[in-house]
């Protein structure tokens, strides 16, 4: 059974770049079949699809964020990570990592909260 655990930093300052990691287990990131995908719910707003990455490696990320958003992965600790660059106050939120398998969200991890700030 895939299990999913976000970490990183809760708080990040203005422009800098965040990173957070998704680290999987239960399963690989190049051979169990979905998208390990990167949400975020922004504090009043619902959830947003940042961008996943396939078990092949093909990438797919939001347009209104493409600029700014990478999602590689670290095969060796099956990891899969998000970079958003420049954040802003408006990044403050929820990030959560999940699994999509055939369209649907099957597996979250618990999320971590981020906050931007000076």
């Amino acid at each position: 059974q895939v299990q999913l655990q976000e970490s990183g930093p809760g708080l990040v300052k203005p422009s800098q770049t965040l990173s957070l990691t998704c680290t999987v287990s239960g399963g690989s990131v190049t051979t169990t079949y979905g998208y390990w995908t990167w949400i975020r719910q922004r504090p009043g707003k619902g959830m947003e699809w940042m961008g996943n990455i396939g078990y092949t490696g093909v990438t797919y990320i939001n347009p209104s964020l493409k600029s700014r958003t990478s999602i590689p992965t670290d095969t060796s600790k099956n990891h899969v990570i998000l970079q958003l660059s420049s954040v802003t106050p408006e990044d403050t939120a929820v990030y959560y990592c999940a699994r999509e398998s055939r369209t649907v969200l099957d597996t979250w991890g618990q999320g971590i909260q981020v906050t931007v700030s000076s």
